[in-house]
């Protein structure tokens, strides 16, 4: 018998198992459903209303496939009965504000619910006194970044300057502290395995955020316009939404095996090739959809905004067995092939949703 592929190994993790995510009518969140329900997984959604209209969750229907309970993560009761009557297996927390530009308009709401929604989440856990794996995803920009070329490690100082950043620097104390408190007093077996996630920026087919490279990029040539970048210069790491969640999925596998080895802080970034700057990235959309044109947005405020920040992934590849699996090009290319799939209305998004994801994990156990 030949050995098992990473698909498989997976299904036999998660099937029947009972999954929550929060945040699960967000882009991320809606693509980690798709998959964890295609794995055999009974899912909950724990969520706000989608995000945007339309959005990933809409277009692939996924509030037929999963159990959908629309909530607060600030609402504690509604979050305690939710999981004390499914009891999860394991918990993937994406509930969050997400948007560094919005955290300038709403700095109160943004530190509530990036903030005080983990310190929900973990307290229902801690609360209910069933054993779980938990994986809080937060950012890159939790990182105290000095815009120095040096990719950061999971034990670099945490800040930020922006309230967003600020927020996921904040949540990440959070989560360190529960687990240091709470589930792993003396060292023995602990009541929650807890880890954070730390991602970069991520692209895919199914985000319609504002503020976004890649959504804003397909608006503008939906409509015929001219695209208008605000930091054209910026260098981002960027990574198809796939590769994080795949490393999120393995951390919880290995989690659940070995909860004391595994729980604690990760890094889930690409390679240091797919970080590029913004026009770069946008070139490469347009030329991958066939039209577009872009140039630069004149300044008409100071937001503060990271320029450079990149993530040393050594832990996650040589500890989990993770690597990224697709490069810039690729990842683009997954993702035009998604919106234009979508646009023309030829493909049913569930199925080609879903055929991107075994793709990808056929891709992923070639990945030299």
């Amino acid at each position: 018998m030949g050995l098992m592929s990473i698909s498989d190994k997976l299904a036999e993790t998660y099937r029947g198992r009972t999954v929550l995510i929060t945040g699960h009518t967000g882009f991320k969140g809606g693509w980690l459903a798709l998959w964890l329900e295609s794995l055999g997984a009974h899912v909950i959604g724990y969520s706000l209303d989608p995000p945007t209209d339309p959005s990933f969750f809409q277009e692939t229907e996924l509030s037929r496939r999963i159990t959908d309970i629309r909530g607060d993560i600030l609402d504690q009761t509604k979050l305690d009965r939710v999981i004390n009557e499914y009891r999860p297996d394991f918990v993937f927390h994406l509930a969050a504000q997400p948007l560094v530009r919005a955290s300038y308009q709403s700095p109160r709401e943004t530190f509530n619910v990036n903030v005080m929604g983990t310190v929900n989440v973990l307290e229902s856990i801690r609360v209910s006194q069933h054993p779980t794996v938990c994986v809080c995803i937060t950012s890159d920009k939790c990182y105290e970044n000095k815009e120095w070329d040096y990719a950061y490690r999971e034990n670099d100082p945490i800040g930020g300057h922006d309230p967003y950043s600020a927020s996921k620097g904040a949540a990440e104390i959070v989560i360190a502290s529960y687990r240091k408190s709470f589930f792993e007093p003396d060292g023995s077996q602990p009541l929650c395995a807890l880890s954070s996630a730390r991602a970069g920026n991520i692209i895919g087919g199914g985000d319609w955020a504002d503020d976004r490279i890649v959504p804003d990029c397909v608006r503008s040539l939906v409509n015929g316009e001219t695209m208008l970048l605000r930091n054209p210069t910026a260098v981002r790491p960027w990574q198809f939404v796939l590769d994080p969640l795949f490393g999120y999925l393995l951390l919880a596998q290995r989690m659940k095996e070995y909860p004391g080895e595994y729980s604690g802080a990760w890094n889930f970034g690409p390679y240091y090739s797919n970080n590029v700057d913004v026009q770069t990235l946008t070139g490469k959309i347009f030329r991958e959809w066939g039209i577009g044109r872009w140039e630069n947005m004149p300044q008409q405020n100071n937001l503060h905004e990271a320029c450079f920040l990149k993530l040393d992934i050594a832990k996650s590849m040589t500890r989990l067995g993770w690597k990224p699996v697709y490069s810039i090009d690729d990842a683009i290319h997954k993702t035009i092939e998604w919106y234009m799939a979508d646009f023309s209305r030829a493909e049913e998004m569930y199925n080609f949703s879903l055929d991107q994801i075994a793709m990808y994990m056929h891709d992923a156990d070639n990945v030299e």
